[in-house]
């Protein structure tokens, strides 16, 4: 049972990097805006995240580094894509693949460094809980943040009326624009926010479940967060069930490793990866319930005055 408490302590604390980032990109996609550069984001918010930490000794720098560093990122992307109209696609790969390189080159002199030491967090009276206790209520502060996140992210976009007209520019962008809302503006600070929630998610991987640099370490998170926007047919809630899906299978095989199992580390290696495979492929049996839940004019440019 021990085992099993840990096990479900790991799935969350995984779960909530794919969960921050996944909310980040459901916040762009809401708006219309397709960013396929949230591996290069997360890769500069953790390099970013880890040099601050490493220089002061300070997490809260080091979050804030990260965030401000993916924000940065997430800004550019947006200038190129709502004001001159770039390909949404072509410019995220692009994204993904400037913030890959330039993070390795960058990081190559703090392959070697440590961060301090790691506190680690224990929510007082649950946290001595039998079971319980170590699986739920011994997280970083970051993990129940997340949660709360999502609930009032359901509440602003289907509660509030900012929700409402960020919805609204995702779905007719035209209409957005005859009520004399600034929809260029609007997207822009979705595509923002939502980077910014990918920096969040880098700086969480790099300073409390992965505390040390590496080449390339956000090994594929930004396109399992990718999709599971798509998984969760863009609802907040589904998100954080997914991404704790998600955050189980990559754990699941380690706890097989320590038990023992006779599988291959390759075939247990990739398991995150085939079963986000598998998931699209059986969403995309049903294109219907895809089209009719994903925003109208997801990926479209908007040209006002046309």
């Amino acid at each position: 049972m021990e085992s099993y408490a840990l096990l479900l302590a790991a799935t969350l604390n995984a779960g909530t990097v794919l969960a921050l980032a996944s909310l980040g990109l459901l916040i762009n996609e809401k708006a219309g805006i397709v960013n396929l550069g949230a591996e290069g984001m997360m890769l500069c918010a953790a390099l970013a995240a880890f040099v601050a930490v490493v220089h002061s000794g300070s997490d809260v720098l080091g979050f804030l580094a990260g965030v401000g560093a993916s924000a940065l990122l997430a800004a550019l992307f947006g200038a190129l894509v709502i004001w001159l109209n770039t390909n949404q696609y072509a410019t995220g790969l692009a994204l993904s693949l400037f913030g890959a390189g330039f993070s390795a080159f960058a990081g190559i002199g703090y392959v070697q460094e440590k961060l301090p030491e790691r506190l680690h967090f224990v929510v007082p009276l649950l946290g001595d809980i039998p079971l319980l206790g170590p699986a739920l209520f011994r997280q970083h502060p970051m993990v129940y943040l997340a949660i709360a996140f999502v609930g009032w992210l359901v509440w602003f976009l289907y509660r509030s009326r900012a929700g409402l007209v960020l919805r609204s520019v995702g779905e007719s962008p035209e209409s957005a624009h005859a009520l004399g809302y600034p929809v260029r503006w609007i997207r822009l600070a979705a595509v923002v926010a939502g980077g910014a929630l990918c920096g969040l998610a880098g700086a969480y991987l790099i300073l409390v479940y992965t505390p040390l640099w590496v080449e390339g370490m956000v090994a594929g998170r930004g396109w399992i967060a990718l999709a599971l926007t798509t998984f969760a047919t863009w609802r907040p809630a589904r998100v954080l069930l997914g991404a704790y899906l998600f955050g189980g299978v990559t754990m699941l095989q380690f706890h097989l490793q320590g038990a023992g199992v006779d599988v291959a580390t390759q075939f247990l290696t990739m398991l995150p990866y085939l079963a986000t495979i598998v998931v699209l492929a059986l969403i995309s049996r049903n294109p219907t319930w895809i089209r009719v839940n994903m925003p109208a004019s997801l990926g479209k440019p908007f040209h006002p005055g046309t």
